[in-house]
Order: C-alpha cells, then structure tokens, then sequence
C-alpha cells in the first residue's frame, strides 16, 4: 500500500469517525470469506457500516482527530480489526449476537465500542450493549411517564362530570 493511499484510507475513516457517535471494534480473524460477506450484508440491511482497516491506520485516523477522546480504544486496536459504525448505538450489539447464535459460533468478538463519549471494552460487555436505550426509547417512556399523572387527572375530571349530570338528572 502506498503512502498515498494510506493517506486515502485515513481521511475516510476520519469521515466515519466524525459521522457517527458510535462504533464497535470487533475481530473477525477467523471467519471464512462466506461469513464475513453474510456479516456485511446484515450490517447494511440495518443501516450500519462496516470497515475493514489496517489498526494502525484506524488509530492514526482516531489520533488527529482526537487523541485524548479516543484513547480507550486504541488498546482494542490489535489482530484483524473490522469497524462498526452506526447511529443507533446497539444495532451491531444485537447484529454481533444474532450473527453469532445463528453460526454456533464466538465471532466476531467484541474488541471495544465507543457510545456517544463512552467507552467499553472486552467481549463481556456485548450483552449490557444490546440493552442500551436509544434516545428515542428514552424520549418514549418519558413521554409515558409524563402522560401517567395528566390520564388519571383527566380520568378524574370526566368522573366528577359524569357523577354532577347523574345528580343533576336525577334532581
């Protein structure tokens, strides 16, 4: 690979880094070629892009944008490295655990995500990842809990209405 086309490389992970708040870093090391075109093609049905690039390149890429901001992955940055991006933040989670229980299979293993600013590393925080809210199911339930109380009071009014005109037909 030349220098140029390194330099190519960088500047659209850059472009992918500064797009999306969220992305996973998995190995895919010992998946056959038929696995990773199945991978990729269940990656992009649920809209979430996936990259495959040398670690060196993806942290010299992470490094000018942000160095201090991304230094939490860059232990993560080490064998074959494929790059998750999306913008909801577990949708590779829940592609990473479906692809594997659909082969009976441990890959692609979760090296790192990085959600919104926050950082998790190791395999064993796939499962807390499939279980984050989104912002827009957290707008839901606040939306929810905020329709609670304004239901029972308006509840309560039509009881009062309707217990006022039984009294008044009955007068």
């Amino acid at each position: 690979m030349t220098k140029d086309q390194k330099n190519e490389v960088i500047e659209i992970l850059k472009g992918k880094f500064s797009q999306y708040n969220n992305f996973y870093i998995t190995d895919t090391e010992s998946l056959t070629v038929a696995q990773i075109s199945k991978l990729r093609r269940t990656c992009f049905d649920k809209q979430v892009e996936m990259k495959v690039a040398k670690n060196t390149l993806i942290r010299k890429a992470l490094e000018s944008l942000d160095a201090e901001k991304y230094a939490g992955v860059y232990e993560a940055l080490n064998n074959v490295t494929a790059l998750m991006f999306s913008e909801n933040p577990k949708d590779p989670a829940l592609i990473i655990s479906s692809f594997r229980k659909a082969s009976n299979g441990d890959r692609p293993i979760l090296k790192a995500a990085f959600i919104n600013g926050d950082v998790y590393t190791g395999d064993n925080t796939l499962v807390a990842l499939t279980k984050i809210k989104t912002k827009n199911e957290l707008i839901g339930e606040v939306i929810g809990l905020l329709q609670s109380p304004a239901k029972r009071v308006l509840a309560g009014l039509i009881q009062h209405h309707e217990k006022q005109a039984e009294g008044a037909a009955a007068e």
